[in-house]
């Protein structure tokens, strides 16, 4: 293996969350008239902060969205994620073939990765190893949490496998200066390329191989 840490985004990456969140914060938009496709929800709004989402949608409305509009987004994504999430299909083998340390780097909150790592029983295979946009100035894009990443870990950012699911956390993985491998289930591949990911996969099971890793063996 080619690498001394391996990095994985949450959402969509470890745990199948992110069309159910998106569909919930569709719905929501929706009732403030602001109307979007699955696709379009998917290339403005999954992987950013939650800041530059509210950001985007004041330039969408022309006004800031209502102050319960967090609040109860994270009520109603809690409730369907703690009815419907589960991890990723194949990311367990993955790690369980992992040969050199990994920890979690998400644009998510804590309380979130709490709730979907819990829910999924992912948790206490990362706990200690969890990182946020809680603990950085600058969320993805910006390079910085997957750099406090590597700096927690002790690894030079050089030496880091970033595994991502969207065009701002591919951006954010090459900005720190690792190689970014791009999980291409929800997000279509072009716009990952175009992100600038290094490799591009459309399986969980074809990553060991991409990592140098022994392939997961699929029934």
């Amino acid at each position: 293996m080619n690498f001394d840490l391996v990095i994985f985004d949450c959402d969509g990456v470890l745990v199948d969350s992110e069309r159910i969140t998106a569909g919930v914060f569709c719905d929501m938009l929706g009732e403030l008239g602001i109307t979007l496709t699955t696709d379009a929800m998917f290339e403005t709004f999954v992987g950013q902060a939650m800041d530059r989402c509210l950001d985007i949608i004041q330039d969408k409305l022309g006004r800031p969205a209502p102050e319960d509009f967090v609040p109860e987004l994270r009520r109603r994504a809690g409730q369907a994620l703690l009815e419907g999430v589960t991890p990723v299909d194949g990311v367990i083998s993955v790690l369980d073939q992992l040969t050199v340390p990994c920890c979690v780097a998400s644009a998510g909150e804590y309380a979130k990765m709490q709730l979907t790592l819990g829910k999924t029983g992912l948790w206490p295979r990362f706990e200690g190893r969890i990182f946020s946009a809680d603990d950085v100035e600058h969320s993805k894009p910006a390079p910085d949490v997957y750099l406090l990443a590597a700096r927690t870990m002790g690894v030079d950012p050089a030496r880091c496998a970033v595994i991502e699911d969207s065009a701002a956390g591919v951006m954010a993985g090459v900005a720190a200066g690792m190689t970014v491998f791009a999980y291409t289930a929800d997000v279509p591949a072009n716009r990952l390329r175009a992100a600038g990911a290094h490799h591009l996969f459309e399986r969980m099971a074809d990553l060991p191989a991409l990592l140098g890793l022994e392939s997961v063996t699929v029934a």
